[in-house]
């Protein structure tokens, strides 16, 4: 895709109609109670708009559609072609609007036009489009049985299911979430964040074009103590997908434990190392995977690098190409397509990583922090015990931990109780085997950063998630439940003899 200038992106963004009202039974509607929300514009401060702020009647309202929907088969028993053929129409449709998409994004996050334009929108467009030519081609399956049964494994949609999104990815994570779902069938309640709820409401919009029944798509924008709380508590929510802190995943643990124990998929946090060990080749090639994976979409990245344990012998090299590197991520207005850095989602998140920055020992590069901007930083630590080595920042800081050896450097990478992602860098292919099958994370990349692509699972161990994954085949799992059917085919004549 082109990019246009920063004065044509300001032109679009200047006549956009945001949509401001929940999305229910396949309408804009205001929230029962008529309250609403402001939402800003983080790198400006400037108002957008006033969303629906949602309750839990509105989320009985959405899951009462939903589940008529669910019921009657408007969606789910459909055959897996005219739903495929749905969902295709919705990806022509977003590739249509996609300037729209990318610019009501960045606006919304404070995102970079440049990767809402390059990976966010496209990326989104193609997660509904993989999915979508993946319904008519994943099997149900023939058990071995004796001659005279027959085994079947069959899938079927899981049911409603509540969707909770995060800030750091408003239209990517519902695309991973809503492309699997829709795809198995099932009728879905989703609750974007209240930080950034515009192009969620969009997209639905866009799905009813596209010819997606009116209740098999709602989104119900709101607080979490309002709308996310009574999602996990709904006595008739099948299951649900959460991404964001993991503070907030344990709670829906406890939600739906106390109420019909439904099904609950998280993908939470995460510290991610970056090991570069003493004969890793091509140290401008690792230092520009490192800057990438530490400060790609402001560090707001559940898997991103914020840990680089690197060895003593090469530690001041690397930090030499690094610092390098960092002089092409610049700070700036995100809806400037040069523009690499653009502003933290809010002013409370920009005020928690200031706080993280003033807990810092050694800056060795960067630190710079106003009006909502935080520059790529560089922090040196001494051990792992530093707060700003354990403690997920969310922001554009990188820490670095120093080692002497490979075992060491394994040791200090499994120390944390996330495990999403990791990466290694080293020439030694037995060391790479090694260490990544050493390395306790749910991906791990060799030489690169990385989180695979759209073919592979993503999710993690530990407190970074469980109970299923987003992307590839296996993101089908979560939102279809298994059901064995027993048939008999003896004879009734040869029972009766026996």
């Amino acid at each position: 895709m082109t990019l246009l200038t920063k004065d044509e992106y300001a032109a679009i963004a200047a006549n956009l109609e945001l949509p401001q009202a929940a999305f229910i039974d396949g309408a804009f509607r205001p929230a029962i109670s008529g309250n609403t929300f402001e939402t800003v514009n983080p790198a400006t401060g400037e108002i957008l708009g006033q969303i629906a702020s949602c309750g839990a009647e509105d989320v009985d309202f959405a899951v009462a559609k939903a589940r008529e929907a669910f019921e009657d088969g408007r969606w789910s028993r459909q055959h897996p072609a005219a739903r495929k053929e749905v969902l295709i129409r919705l990806c022509k449709l977003m590739s249509r609007n996609a300037r729209e998409l990318a610019v009501m994004e960045s606006l919304d996050s404070g995102k970079t036009i440049y990767d809402c334009e390059t990976v966010d929108v496209p990326e989104s467009i193609h997660c509904l489009k993989w999915h979508a030519e993946a319904i008519d081609k994943i099997y149900d399956q023939v058990a071995p049985a004796s001659d005279d049964h027959i085994a079947m494994v069959l899938r079927e949609p899981v049911g409603v299911v509540g969707l909770v999104l995060p800030w750091n990815f408003p239209l990517l994570m519902l695309a991973w979430k809503i492309g699997p779902a829709l795809a198995a069938g099932c009728s879905l309640v989703v609750k974007p964040a209240a930080e950034t709820t515009l192009t969620a409401l969009r997209v639905a919009e866009l799905a009813m074009e596209a010819g997606l029944p009116r209740g098999v798509l709602n989104v119900v924008p709101g607080h979490g103590a309002e709308v996310g709380e009574p999602i996990g508590r709904h006595m008739d929510i099948d299951m649900v997908s959460f991404t964001g802190s993991t503070l907030t995943g344990k709670r829906f643990l406890s939600y739906a434990a106390e109420s019909n124990a439904k099904e609950v998929v998280l993908e939470m946090g995460g510290k991610n190392p970056a090991v570069v060990l003493e004969d890793a080749e091509n140290l401008d090639r690792v230092a520009a995977h490192v800057v990438n994976g530490a400060f790609w979409n402001m560090g707001e990245n559940c898997s991103a690098a914020s840990r680089l344990i690197v060895h003593k012998d090469v530690k001041q090299a690397l930090l030499q190409r690094i610092e390098a590197h960092m002089r092409q991520w610049n700070v700036g207005d995100p809806l400037d397509p040069d523009t690499r850095v653009g502003a933290l989602v809010s002013r409370a998140h920009f005020d928690k990583v200031c706080g993280y920055l003033e807990q810092a020992g050694t800056i060795l590069i960067g630190g710079a922090a106003k009006d909502g901007f935080v520059a790529p930083t560089v922090v040196e630590v001494a051990d792992s015990n530093d707060i700003l080595a354990r403690e997920e920042i969310f922001g554009p800081v990188l820490s670095v931990l120093t080692v002497s050896g490979f075992d060491e450097a394994i040791a200090l990478a499994n120390d944390s109780e996330y495990g999403l992602c990791a990466s290694l860098f080293t020439a030694n292919v037995k060391r790479a085997i090694r260490g990544a099958r050493s390395l306790r994370a749910g991906t791990v990349t060799v030489n690169s950063f990385g989180e695979g692509d759209i073919t592979t699972p993503f999710g993690g161990y530990g407190q970074s998630g469980f109970g299923g994954r987003d992307n590839g085949l296996h993101a089908h799992d979560q939102y279809t439940r298994l059901k064995t059917l027993w048939i008999d085919l003896a004879d009734d004549a040869d029972e009766a003899v026996d």
